[in-house]
């Protein structure tokens, strides 16, 4: 009885504050967006005017920038998972050989995610506008005389460069530990038996390394979906708002234009569309865990 008492205590002192935490940064704040998504408030007056479902109305019927958005947020979430995942997955490959220089190009990789995305969108604006400007004067090349900040479809594959960039170096980590875990036995089995390389990539490899497809694919769909600093800092949702993500769209709504309800109105549809598809690819990958 005294060791089931000291091992609650002992819970409740490790994880209680944890909890505590979760609840007061995450919790609470989700409650009260969709509290302030029934409401007419700028953010700021002490007036907060209880208007049902008006904001969803709005969104609805009548915003359609906010749909612009999503479609935006959705083409670019698709592309930036499959390339980001593609060159991870390439990268992991190449570096689970046996290469001498094999643990300095994982830290290189990596190295991006270390810089914060508002400075990285800074840094990539300056290549961008005068990196690639000065490489297009000096080889006569027409790929880096883009106007890659200026114009819609080179302003979308610059977010898209910078996103793999960025994030392929840490899901090629994950790729990595996943594929050390696979046995080696099976492998030369395999291989004895006469199976090609891509026969073992697909019959072998993919099968066993799916918990890792699984995280990877789920951080970088949320990382697609979230997208705003690197939105921020390199294009600021231009030219014409054809870069505009939704988190952008319910920042603009929230805080530039005061409108507090209408912005937690547009971030709980958000929330709800974003957590239906999360959930429902980790459902997909996990099947076919248990498969394997």
């Amino acid at each position: 009885m005294e060791n089931a008492r000291q091992k609650k205590l002992y819970q409740l002192l490790f994880i209680g504050p944890a909890v505590i935490f979760f609840t007061i940064i995450l919790v609470i704040p989700f409650f009260m967006s969709l509290y302030y998504s029934f409401t007419e408030w700028n953010g700021v007056s002490t007036t907060v005017t209880w208007i049902g479902i008006e904001n969803y109305k709005k969104i609805m019927f009548n915003d359609p920038d906010y749909y612009k958005s999503f479609v935006f947020t959705f083409r670019y979430a698709i592309v930036s998972v499959i390339l980001t995942n593609l060159v991870g997955f390439l990268l992991a490959l190449l570096l689970t050989q046996a290469l001498k220089l094999r643990n300095i190009l994982r830290t290189i990789f990596f190295m991006p995610n270390v810089i914060g995305g508002l400075l990285l969108g800074f840094i990539w604006s300056f290549i961008f506008v005068k990196g690639f400007a000065s490489i297009g004067e000096l080889t006569g090349l027409a790929f880096f005389n883009l106007p890659w900040l200026g114009d819609a479809p080179t302003a979308f594959w610059g977010l898209i460069i910078v996103t793999v960039w960025k994030g392929a170096g840490y899901v090629m980590v994950i790729y990595i530990a996943g594929l050390t875990n696979v046995p080696k036995d099976m492998i030369e089995a395999a291989r004895i038996d006469g199976a090609t390389r891509l026969q073992m990539l697909y019959k072998i490899t993919l099968p066993l390394i799916m918990p890792s497809i699984t995280v990877c694919l789920f951080l970088t769909l949320s990382w697609g979906f979230k997208v705003f600093d690197l939105i921020m800092s390199l294009t600021k949702g231009g030219p014409f708002n054809s870069t505009e993500s939704v988190s952008l769209n319910i920042y603009q709504e929230a805080f530039r234009n005061n409108a507090l309800g209408l912005g937690s109105a547009k971030a709980v549809i958000f929330f709800l569309i974003v957590a239906v598809i999360t959930i429902l690819q980790v459902t997909l990958t996990k099947k076919r865990e248990v498969e394997s």
